[in-house]
């Protein structure tokens, strides 16, 4: 258990690194996704390259997922030390394994490299979600949502550090392969911090919860499954776009789109301090409801932007949208279901990262068919000028946009249920 003030102190510094560094992971992948599909996609096939490209970055959402579905289970048996230092070794082994497919011949070897890398660093992402969730939740039961908020601020912190070092190695013309160097750097300090703290047991031991009751607690809850499901598509509205913004804004937008993702990152980092007084004001749900609708708006709006300053409004819109969705879910979970334990919000994760998996090979797969459609056809893309291959990609990122817009726009009336029935029963 927390002994001390300061104990309680550190690891929450603990938890909002390891946020951080998977935030900064976020950016490195977006980062170096259009180098990927240049290097090596391109390379094997031009014209499923970005299907290839959303598979491989794929991979990194499905050991997310897979670790959330486990080790919220086992981190009760492990604990939170160990779980934590899995993470940081998942984020230095994926970043390796990177660093070395940049030196391998580009063939079907390679391609199994990346991916597995990826499929590193989603475990090590997994692994942080699964322990520094229910951490915060055990170390702040009487503020969850709020204190969940402000930890998930991290995540876009580690973006905007993470994108503009991106920016700053392309602008100075350094090897891209630098951003998996940055991508070490928070894991090995967050290995060090782990190894030195005492951690307290999550919320369902303390209080004495086996875990029959755990699982009862969300088998008998109709509710909590209608919340899970709407993680599909709440974590697909905010982590999709954000994964394939570089490759994607940068086409339609003429600037480097994680430059606009470092900018919705640092506006979330703000807002997420807030979440306490918009929560008390308006409560969880309804604070859901607003972000769905501002989120389907800001979306569609960005596949229209053709301009800078228009993407930067758009991107505005998108960023209110989606700011608050992830740690609101898991703080709405965590205070009506608090004996569903670490398991609740370990299956949240899960199904935030899964839908992510099958969105992002889907957006690949809408580019690839958007950009052979304006090219006349598959066959003719590679006899292609640059002026009108540049105007087939600009079409496919367009495209590739708006397929999503309209997911958080799909649970607007669920949480628009949810909220009349809470303020009637008030």
């Amino acid at each position: 258990m927390i002994d001390t003030v300061m104990d309680r102190k550190r690891l929450y510094y603990v938890g909002n690194l390891s946020i951080f560094m998977i935030g900064l992971g976020f950016a490195v992948r977006a980062n170096i996704a259009s180098n990927l599909q240049g290097e090596i996609y391109d390379k094997i096939d031009l014209v499923n390259s970005a299907a290839l490209l959303g598979e491989a970055l794929g991979a990194t959402f499905t050991g997310f997922a897979l670790t959330l579905l486990f080790g919220s289970a086992l981190v009760d048996l492990i604990g939170m030390k160990r779980m934590l230092m899995l993470s940081a070794l998942g984020y230095v082994a994926g970043a390796v394994g990177l660093l070395a497919a940049t030196t391998m011949p580009v063939d079907s070897t390679v391609e199994t490299v990346v991916w597995v890398s990826l499929l590193l660093t989603g475990l090590g992402w997994g692994a942080v979600e699964a322990a520094s969730n229910p951490m915060v939740a055990a170390l702040y039961p009487e503020e969850k949502t709020h204190r969940l908020n402000i930890l998930h601020a991290w995540w876009p912190a580690g973006i905007v550090v993470g994108g503009l070092m991106g920016v700053a190695i392309t602008r100075i013309g350094w090897p891209w392969e630098l951003n998996m160097v940055v991508l070490m750097l928070p894991a090995l300090a967050l290995a060090w911090m782990v190894a030195t703290s005492t951690f307290p047991v999550t919320e369902r031991v303390a209080a004495g919860v086996s875990y029959g009751q755990m699982f009862a607690e969300l088998l008998k809850r109709p509710l909590f499954w209608v919340f899970w499901v709407c993680m599909y598509l709440t974590a697909a509205s905010e982590l999709a776009p954000g994964q394939w913004v570089n490759i994607s804004l940068s086409n339609i937008v003429g600037m480097q789109g994680i430059l606009l993702l470092v900018y919705v990152s640092a506006l979330m980092f703000v807002m997420r301090h807030f979440a306490g007084p918009i929560v008390a004001r308006i409560s969880s749900v309804g604070l859901m409801f607003v972000s769905c609708l501002a989120a389907g708006i800001g979306l569609y709006l960005l596949s229209l932007a053709n301009s800078p300053p228009l993407a930067f409004a758009a991107a505005t819109v998108w960023g209110i949208g989606v700011c608050y969705m992830w740690p609101t879910m898991l703080g709405i979970v965590a205070e009506r279901f608090p004996r569903g334990g670490a398991m609740a919000m370990g299956l949240m994760g899960f199904a935030g990262g899964m839908s992510i998996q099958f969105v992002l090979p889907q957006m690949g797969a809408i580019f690839d068919a958007a950009k052979a459609q304006k090219a006349g056809g598959a066959d003719k893309l590679a006899n292609l000028s640059p002026e009108a291959m540049q105007e087939a990609v600009r079409f496919a990122s367009v495209e590739s946009f708006q397929s999503v817009a309209y997911l958080p726009l799909l649970v607007l009336p669920v949480f628009g249920l949810i909220w009349l029935a809470d303020r009637k029963k008030r």
